[in-house]
């Protein structure tokens, strides 16, 4: 029997509500758009082959259906701010606490990497160190999202129409080169079966590299977060989650469907972007620079979002007694800035982490930060289960956004998650294997801390 939540009563330091649906919208279609596609398509195309098309389909299917879940708890419950809290509603205390705390560590030890990343791709224009870069863009990021909800919401907007203009400009000009409009020598749909057939690789390799293509397209559910500071939160949330599968289908399925149409797959390697190999392929002049720009564009919405996320979610884990009182303080703007500024100190030992320690200290906050979104997509699963039967045993009505054919395809979602994470266990890669038990260790220290305080705050356990 779960406990009743318990809130930190607030007085008016409340987030605003000063995003609008432009904001919202966009955040919504630019949330799954990053680095991982446009660069880390290339080690999922190296390991299946033109199949891979397939190993995107597979796990856009599963993000969909964890999003529908989201969307049918977001509907019923609007009064959730964060949609970690689904699962305290379902699960318990336990699970909001420790779900809230592993979301807000994946998110904080994001924000290093991608101001690093973001730093290297700079000294192709600025010939300065990386250390130093990446604190610049720290700098200007924490700048961001001190100001209100409503600037990260204007760059959000600009950072995702550029990806989203970008991708559409990139399918276009690779299926009029596959189609034989631009191309020299007529269609180029051969690349799908020439080079060693369409499953080049085998069919075991495409569900491994499910392993692989399912952290590219983590980050839908950011608007779950950020729609509490929008006019119509639950009404964002339903949108979202009805809409994701047209733009998984466009901006993964299409763009890769395209890169291996265009050029043979066995000319992809593992760490370039497929998307500079397939605009050199079309002709377009300066490919490799105006690659570097979106995919530059890609990350800074990513350290952009990743700021805004854990600020928010350490809000809503102080507002419920989960974390220090003092953080549910918001400024004149109505900005948690003790969260945000918490988050940029993180984010500035990250990256000096990463220029004293590359090899040790910083790869090992990364590793076990790196597998925590499957198990906190698990815990979203397991409480819309939960949530959807206590509403039937108590006779009430339907919820108003249903998960289809429940409950058997919510099962289906957590078995093809709990099968990925299987599949790393057994993966003859080492890191890959580093990674998911480095992550099992920061649950089980999420899960410890929470036995170590609940008695004081939710009493004996029911």
């Amino acid at each position: 029997m779960n406990d009743h939540v318990a809130t930190v009563v607030v007085d008016d330091h409340s987030l605003s509500r000063s995003l609008r649906p432009r904001h919202v919208s966009m955040i919504t279609i630019g949330g799954i758009i990053g680095a991982g596609l446009f660069v880390g398509s290339s080690a999922a195309i190296a390991a299946a082959g033109p199949a891979c098309i397939i190993s995107y389909v597979l796990t856009g299917a599963v993000v969909f259906l964890v999003m529908r879940m989201l969307g049918e708890m977001a509907v019923a419950n609007p009064q959730v701010r964060s949609f970690t809290e689904f699962a305290r509603l379902g699960l318990g205390h336990w699970a909001g606490f420790s779900v809230g705390w592993l979301y807000w560590f994946f998110w904080v030890i994001v924000i290093p990497v991608e101001a690093i990343a973001g730093a290297k791709l700079l000294q192709q224009w600025i010939d300065w160190p990386t250390h130093w870069l990446g604190l610049v863009l720290m700098a200007a990021m924490t700048g961001v999202n001190l100001m209100s909800a409503r600037a990260y919401g204007e760059f959000e907007f600009w950072f995702s129409s550029i990806k989203v203009a970008a991708i559409i400009v990139f399918i276009l000009l690779t299926a009029a080169y596959a189609f034989g409009l631009t191309s020299p020598t007529g269609a180029t749909f051969a690349n799908l079966y020439a080079h060693g057939g369409f499953f080049a690789q085998g069919p075991v390799a495409v569900l491994a590299a499910v392993t692989t293509v399912i952290f590219s397209m983590m980050g839908a559910e950011i608007v779950a977060v950020a729609a509490a500071e929008s006019e119509e939160p639950a009404r964002a949330v339903a949108r979202m989650s009805s809409t994701i599968i047209v733009r998984i289908l466009v901006f993964y399925v299409a763009s890769i469907l395209m890169v291996v149409s265009v050029l043979p797959w066995t000319e992809v390697r593992p760490g370039e972007s497929p998307f500079t190999l397939a605009l050199e392929r079309v002709h377009v002049a300066g490919a490799p620079t105006i690659m570097s720009a979106i995919i530059l564009t890609a990350v800074l919405s990513c350290l952009n979002s990743a700021f805004y996320v854990a600020s928010r979610v350490l809000f809503t884990l102080a507002e419920k007694g989960d974390a220090p009182r003092w953080l549910v303080k918001t400024n004149a703007r109505h900005v948690p800035a003790r969260s945000v500024l918490l988050g940029s100190l993180v984010g500035f030992a990250g990256v000096l982490a990463a220029r004293w320690s590359p090899g040790e200290v910083f790869m090992f906050l990364v590793n076990s930060s790196g597998v925590l979104i499957v198990f906190v997509y698990i815990a979203i699963a397991a409480s819309q289960i939960s949530l959807r039967r206590r509403v039937e045993r108590a006779g009430g009505p339907p919820p108003a956004l249903r998960m289809w054919l429940f409950p058997w395809l919510s099962y289906l979602a957590i078995a093809a998650m709990l099968a990925v994470l299987a599949a790393m266990a057994a993966s003859p890669d080492a890191d890959t294997q580093k990674q998911l038990w480095s992550s099992v260790l920061s649950m089980v220290v999420a899960l410890v801390a929470y036995r170590a305080l609940r008695h004081g705050r939710y009493g004996t356990p029911s």
